[in-house]
């Protein structure tokens, strides 16, 4: 008997299907598909073969997929035969627009280290087989945020399951300053297209939550798996919709070299050019962390002229970028 998901079975069922089907030059009938097909081979009777395979039809055309009958005979039509158009199922020549391009290559990026990494990888092989290339040249500081966790994201939802208590550095979202937190995990959602944890702060003594982003480090236990209770009526996604509060947007004013941070120039309120080298780029953002996050990814090529707290945090970010050159250095001698 197989171990595998009666869906994987389905799957699997289905694909041998379409090849059976696909690269058969003539109609196939009924009884030569079970023959073919393992797992209608695998039916106890004639009939179960039949319901399963009437299933299966209608499912692929359900999905697009050009299922064709005919004839086995051209003089006698009494029993069917069946067939995958290939010039129907085949895809058309494919051609994309720059901007097109360029998001088939932010696509790849943004999944590269989440759970979509092999399938978005096997879309572009085949995009690729077909002449398709994505464009990475205009990525150049672009910074996909969709991601299946943040890096704290396996050890926080560790402690949420085994209720330990755990010990942190937080940045707080205004100032940027790091605290040490100690909390007792409630629960993990997402929020707005961020990761949050909700908990009990012991220092504090009162329920906060903490966007996993801006934890630093490691999320330490502090604290025996089952040491405290979960509230019973605690609902994570309600908890962060009335404790996040959401800054008004605010202007930040950048100088950006000309020929770079296109994602920065089109999300602009106003770009003034300075001289050949540089523009000025008005943008307004909300979150400090996260636009500093992006603006440290363009290096030299942007600087914040203001406000002073966004161009700290910066300054902070590329200066902790530089830290382990002298131990590398040294290593190296």
């Amino acid at each position: 008997m197989s171990t595998q998901p009666s869906a994987a079975v389905k799957t699997e069922r289905l694909l041998n299907l379409v090849i059976c089907l696909l690269y058969t030059r003539m109609p196939m009938s009924k009884a030569k598909i079970r023959e073919v097909v393992p797992q209608y081979g695998a039916t106890a009777s004639e009939e179960a073969f039949d319901r399963m395979f009437e299933r299966d039809k209608d499912e692929l055309r359900d999905l697009g997929i050009p299922l064709v009958t005919e004839p086995l005979d051209a003089f006698f039509d009494d029993e069917p035969g069946y067939r995958i158009d290939r010039r129907e199922y085949a895809l058309p020549e494919l051609s994309f627009a720059a901007d097109e391009l360029a998001v088939l290559g932010l696509a790849s990026r943004a999944w590269a280290q989440a759970s979509l990494a092999g399938p978005a990888a096997q879309a572009l092989r085949k995009l690729k087989a077909s002449g398709v290339e994505r464009d990475d040249a205009s990525l150049i500081g672009i910074e996909p945020r969709v991601r299946t966790a943040e890096p704290a994201f396996e050890k926080a939802k560790k402690a949420v399951l085994e209720r330990i208590p755990v010990t942190f550095t937080y940045r707080a979202p205004g100032s940027g300053e790091g605290t040490t937190r100690h909390v007792q995990p409630w629960g993990i959602a997402s929020w707005h297209g961020r990761w949050y944890l909700t908990g009990f702060d012991t220092d504090r003594g009162a329920p906060r939550v903490f966007r996993l982003g801006r934890i630093e480090g490691e999320v330490a236990t502090a604290g025996k798996p089952a040491a405290y209770d979960v509230p019973v009526d605690h609902q994570p996604r309600a908890m962060i919709s009335t404790m996040v509060v959401e800054r008004d947007p605010q202007p930040a004013d950048l100088r950006v070299r000309v020929g770079a941070g296109h994602s920065l120039r089109r999300r602009a309120v106003n770009v003034d050019d300075i001289d050949e080298t540089w523009s000025r780029v008005r943008i307004d953002f909300t979150d400090t962390e996260a636009f500093a996050d992006e603006i440290s990814s363009f290096g030299p090529d942007v600087v914040v002229e203001d406000p002073a707290e966004l161009r700290d945090s910066v300054i902070r970010r590329l200066t902790g970028a530089l830290d382990p050159l002298p131990v590398i250095e040294e290593a190296n001698k």
